[in-house]
């Protein structure tokens, strides 16, 4: 008998969310139906998971938790906590059918969490989604085009991965909307998807790390176009400033990965440069922008701040949420990092 929990690391979104849902599946063919739970770890207590696992639905015969932000739980107390309640679902000579109508998944965008709590998980539980390669990313779009009826041009295909972040649940969403503007018999070409993605691409986290990382502008025009974009994000109905600040996360956090693979100014080669993520010019040419608007040291201020913001966000509730995501883009753009009142402290 699999033990209920599970463990899903790394930036690989699409990939990720597949497995949790495959999970969720699972669990509905075992007792036919359940009752799901999405929770984030910086706005709710671990007592609080642990105590809806054991509780037994009124409802459904089976739980499902999603618990995202897991390199958050650091606390030994809120550890062993999730240690206990592991061991209470785990085979053991004295405990030889544990209910496993509870599943916990545990969902986090770092590669890794608490040493303490990976401790806790069992191995054949633990999945770490990566990036992926040029070649995989390659093959996935032609697939996924080729499963929904239409055909691409290896050139389109190309011109896709420049200017689609290096994830499946982003290429997923703006490969799918050339199914709306054009005939199954029509071959995709650079050309439609220069029309498509660039003339009618909607703002995101990933367009907006753009306009900041822009080393070719003023910081002060760097700003305006920031506050002008984070507006329009702002307005679609659809927006999420928890899941804005994940993705703006997610680039930073790409940035650090950038300046180690370029420390000490040497030659980076090819075959280094994709294995690391950056296989597409464009990609490159966009952290290459960013690494002279920050430095590391910047870079790691501005990931903490980040989650610092969102857990004030949380915290807060709607009522001042624009005015802190702008506040948070000065910070990371006019102060590359600094806190208003630490920078100005110093002054």
């Amino acid at each position: 008998m699999a033990v209920p929990v599970y463990l899903l690391t790394g930036p690989e979104i699409g990939e990720r969310n597949d497995f949790v849902e495959q999970i969720k599946a699972d669990v509905k063919k075992k007792f036919g139906s359940s009752e799901d739970y999405l929770f984030y770890a910086a706005d709710t207590r671990v007592q609080d998971v642990v105590a809806q696992l054991r509780t037994q639905s009124m409802f459904d015969p089976a739980t499902v938790i999603v618990l995202r932000g897991a390199e958050q739980i650091k606390l030994k107390d809120d550890i062993s906590l999730l240690g206990e309640w592991i061991s209470s679902v785990t085979p053991s000579a004295s405990n030889k059918s544990p209910s496993d109508t509870s599943v916990l998944i545990l969902v986090s965008d770092e590669v890794s969490v608490d040493s303490k709590l990976e401790k806790i998980i069992p191995k054949e539980n633990k999945k770490i989604f990566w990036e992926m390669y040029e070649d995989r990313k390659e093959a996935w779009v032609q697939n996924f085009f080729r499963k929904n009826g239409y055909s691409i041009t290896p050139d389109a295909i190309a011109v896709v991965l420049d200017m689609v972040e290096n994830n499946t649940e982003e290429l997923r969403n703006e490969c799918g909307r050339f199914f709306l503007c054009f005939p199954k018999d029509h071959a995709i070409t650079p050309d439609d998807v220069e029309q498509i993605l660039a003339h009618n691409r909607e703002e995101s986290a990933f367009t907006l790390f753009d306009a900041m990382a822009d080393s070719e502008v003023s910081v002060q025009k760097r700003f305006e176009n920031a506050l002008l974009i984070l507006q329009k994000i702002l307005l679609t109905k659809n927006n999420n400033a928890v899941m804005l600040i994940a993705g703006l996360a997610s680039c930073f956090r790409r940035l650090s990965l950038w300046h180690r693979v370029h420390a000490g100014g040497a030659y980076v080669d090819e075959i280094t440069l994709k294995q690391n993520g950056f296989s597409s010019k464009t990609i490159r040419t966009q952290y290459s922008k960013a690494s002279r608007v920050w430095t590391n040291g910047q870079t790691t201020a501005i990931v903490a701040l980040l989650s610092k913001t969102d857990m004030e966000i949380r915290s807060m509730g709607s009522a001042f949420t624009e005015t802190q995501l702008e506040l948070m883009l000065y910070e990371i753009i006019v102060k590359r990092g600094a806190r208003v009142a630490d920078y100005d402290a110093t002054a």
